[in-house]
């Protein structure tokens, strides 16, 4: 262990400077790409494929989640060729409903864990609360890192945090959420990245999606080149998942493009992107009803859950 924390404080330190200015003329450049015709309708199936219907209110109940699970499954039924979503991703207490309901479909089931969104409980009571949700069935787990440990600089608190949570996970995924709206300057959202992926993430997550800001081109960018750097040195693969504040397919088409751009093509699939945005998926179906029809649909028309 003293071999990894010294490798870690190196990691963390040696992060590197991010150029702001030169983020945000990369982003720009980016934006201004087009998408038309049937490539825009396949991406727009992609990003569809990308998808973690949420519900995380305290008043979610079993039916709630199970309506979410039925459109995750069948987004519209009415059009060929539409995919099922990614995941469906839910409080650890309503996994076991989620799970029944999405059996035999191949659609994944996450859960929120180690005191969402705050982050602020023992590590204890994190590790039981990872090892519940796995055991009612959840295939991910999304967790919350320390962020006032980490911005005080207590790198190794974290690190072995997030660590413990990964292993409490087992043969579930582990998405490990920064919650960038916190993290105040790009260096920070870098350096937490890095952090994240040494301690075992197999996804890093900008945000809970409480806060604001919540993701932005920017802050994904500097995730994107995180991975990308890591990749280079490790050979090892990491997902990425922006979520909050993405509403419109334009914008989710644009980070298709930032991903296509920074990591590749064998990043453009559901195993390794995901958006963790549910009102995006409204957009998306009236968009990809319009490439199929020429018109577009009423808003009214689509499920709100």
């Amino acid at each position: 262990m003293r071999e990894t924390r010294s490798a870690l404080r190196y990691s963390v330190t040696e992060s590197p400077a991010i150029d702001q200015v030169g983020v945000d003329e990369r982003v720009s450049r980016m934006t201004k790409r087009s998408i038309k015709k049937e490539s825009k309708l396949q991406a727009l199936k992609l990003a569809m494929s990308m998808l973690d219907l949420t519900t995380l209110e305290a008043k979610d109940t079993p039916g709630k989640v199970r309506q979410l699970c039925i459109k995750a499954m069948h987004p519209h039924d009415l059009l060929p060729g539409i995919p099922a979503v990614a995941a469906v991703c839910v409080y650890p207490n309503l996994v076991r409903v989620a799970k029944e309901t999405l059996e035999g479909s191949g659609v994944k089931v996450a859960a929120v864990a180690t005191a969402f969104p705050s982050g602020m409980s023992t590590r204890k009571m994190k590790l039981e609360e990872t090892r519940w949700a796995v055991g009612e069935g959840a295939d991910e787990i999304d967790m919350v890192i320390s962020r006032g440990q980490f911005l005080a600089g207590e790198y190794n608190f974290v690190f072995d945090e997030i660590a413990a949570v990964k292993e409490a996970c087992g043969a579930a995924h582990l998405k490990v959420i920064l919650e960038t709206g916190e993290l105040s300057t790009l260096d920070n959202v870098r350096r937490a990245s890095d952090l994240a992926m040494n301690a075992g993430a197999d996804f890093i997550k900008t945000s809970t999606g409480k806060i604001q800001p919540a993701a932005t081109l920017p802050v994904t960018l500097v995730m994107l080149e995180a991975i990308r750097d890591y990749y280079y040195t490790t050979g090892k693969m990491i997902g990425m998942k922006p979520a909050g504040g993405i509403a419109t397919a334009k914008l989710a088409l644009q980070y298709l493009v930032m991903v296509r751009e920074t990591l590749g093509q064998d990043w453009l699939n559901p195993d390794w992107f995901r958006f963790g945005a549910s009102s995006l998926a409204n957009d998306l179906l009236m968009q990809i009803v319009k490439e199929h029809t020429g018109v577009y649909q009423s808003i009214d028309y689509f499920s709100k859950d």
